[in-house]
């Protein structure tokens, strides 16, 4: 098998422009953010991360707020944002700093989908914020161009169209370079706005250096609910959960799917890397975070999406999602590691499964051991100045770490890395006991959230066909690409 061409260099990338956060704009923390030392030190963001705050800086909060009001306040309130300790606290209405929701151009990519266009161009034309906004259809090389122009005219909507299938992304950058509006947004042709939608992140526009910002993606409802339709709705690939986050790589959310984003046009430069047939959606976010761009998830905003209809279809999905791993490790590195572990928490979990056999007295000390270095390093990081250590808290946050880091290991045998664990399964009794554990503890978590809406045994059945699948394409995207660095685990920064 010869190795797959690298990608070409990705398209330019503009710099965020130098302007401070306006007077006016607000943050306020994140309620898992924990104040200690009189409000001298905060803790929390995803990678966790520790910021001591000088006594002026600390005067400058009120509460868990902060109004930006100078030069001051605006540098303290973008650390705050970058750090993932706040969140920005935007106003319920009123316009942000583009001017009016209708000053945007929305861009819908579309192959051979009519009735979905046609489905998605009503609900655009029933809310009043997107009403009166351009909407340029680019039709990839549909079969049947004049049944999709019949649907748009009526909408009053613009139609490119590209003679051949060229992909999402040429797609959308073809949208892109007709917009002449300072925003754009892009919308898949299989998905349906939920009302007042573009508002919600119209107003995260009020930071000057947010380059994109994301809705949930939720599960379109259907009539007739399958098995993996429920499956789909209540842990479906495209949603980034109930929780507004900064989105940068190796976070709790690090990336939004381009099913719908809402952008600053110049921000995007060339657009879309058309060299990515998947993936793409990501190489830009990250792209966007490595110049120096914000990025941010807003689920308050809700797009629903039209999942596939059979199981076939719904894995051959899954399995494509997986093969973009390769290609994003071939410009990004360790981003796109898919176990991101500290080397105590490996430690420690190598040392308690191999104490779980008959002679495992001495690996069990080994790893209270390595938790307790572990713990005295965190300790002497989160000593104030003229403090003592802070031992209950740093045992607390040692010993939830490790489970985070079990249950991430477990993730990791399950799905990215399920091709090595399975054989290894079948010849060690050892081995399959821990890996069945492994796959109950995943399923069971995971579910837990979503126990209202669906069933514990459809629930996992489900997550192990998705996690299937997902390996399985993980893994030929790497053997096809013969790299290896989408399959290795990484370090979280700052080790």
């Amino acid at each position: 098998m010869s190795r797959s061409r690298p990608l070409p260099p990705p398209p330019p990338l503009p710099g965020p422009p130098g302007h401070r956060l306006p007077d006016g704009f607000a943050v306020r923390l994140h309620a898992a953010t924990r104040v200690r030392d009189d409000g001298a030190t905060l803790l929390g963001g995803s990678p966790l991360r520790l910021l001591r705050l000088s006594p002026r800086a600390r005067g400058l909060l009120d509460g868990d707020r902060l109004a930006v009001r100078d030069a001051t306040t605006a540098t303290l309130a973008a650390r705050l944002l970058d750090a993932g300790l706040a969140y920005p606290d935007l106003p319920g209405d009123g316009p942000a700093e583009e001017g009016t929701v209708g000053d945007v151009t929305i861009v819908v990519p579309v192959l051979d989908r009519t009735p979905s266009v046609a489905r998605l161009l009503e609900a655009l034309r029933a809310d009043p914020e997107t009403r009166a906004a351009r909407v340029i259809v680019v039709d990839d090389g549909s079969a049947d161009p004049a049944a999709l122009a019949a649907v748009a005219a009526p909408c009053g909507a613009d139609v490119l169209r590209h003679v051949t299938p060229r992909g999402p992304a040429a797609a959308r950058n073809a949208g892109l370079r007709a917009a002449r509006t300072a925003l754009v947004a892009f919308v898949d042709s299989d998905c349906v706005p939920r009302p007042g939608w573009l508002g919600v992140l119209h107003r995260h526009l009020a930071d000057p250096r947010l380059a994109v910002v994301a809705p949930r993606i939720v599960a379109l409802p259907v009539a007739e609910r399958s098995w993996q339709a429920r499956y789909e709705a209540a842990a479906g690939a495209l949603d980034m959960g109930a929780g507004a986050a900064a989105v940068r790589p190796l976070s709790a959310v690090s990336y939004v799917p381009s099913a719908a984003l809402l952008a600053r046009r110049h921000a995007l430069g060339a657009g879309f890397d058309e060299s990515m047939a998947v993936a793409e959606d990501v190489d830009l976010v990250w792209r966007l975070v490595a110049a120096g761009w914000r990025v941010r998830y807003e689920p308050d905003a809700e797009v629903a999406h039209e999942h596939p209809a059979t199981t076939a279809a719904w894995l051959r999905r899954r399995a494509f999602y997986g093969t973009g791993a390769a290609l994003l490790a071939s410009r990004h590195g360790r981003a796109v590691a898919p176990l991101v572990v500290s080397r105590w928490s490996a430690l420690a979990w190598a040392l308690l499964l191999a104490g779980a056999g008959r002679r495992g007295r001495p690996a069990l000390a080994g790893a209270a051991a390595v938790l307790g270095l572990s713990a005295a390093r965190l300790a002497r990081r989160l000593a104030g100045p003229g403090r003592p250590p802070p031992l209950l808290l740093t045992a607390g946050l040692v010993l939830r770490g490790t489970g985070l880091a079990g249950l991430a290991i477990a993730r990791s045998a399950t799905r990215h890395h399920w091709p090595l664990a399975a054989p290894l399964g079948l010849v060690s009794p050892a081995a399959r006991r821990w890996l069945l554990a492994a796959a109950v503890a995943d399923a069971g978590q995971a579910w837990w959230p979503h126990r209202a809406s669906v069933g514990p045994l459809r629930f996992a059945a489900g997550r192990r066909l998705d996690d299937l699948a997902y390996g399985l394409g993980l893994w030929a995207g790497a053997l096809r690409a013969r790299d290896p660095r989408a399959l290795l685990p990484a370090e979280p920064p700052g080790g």
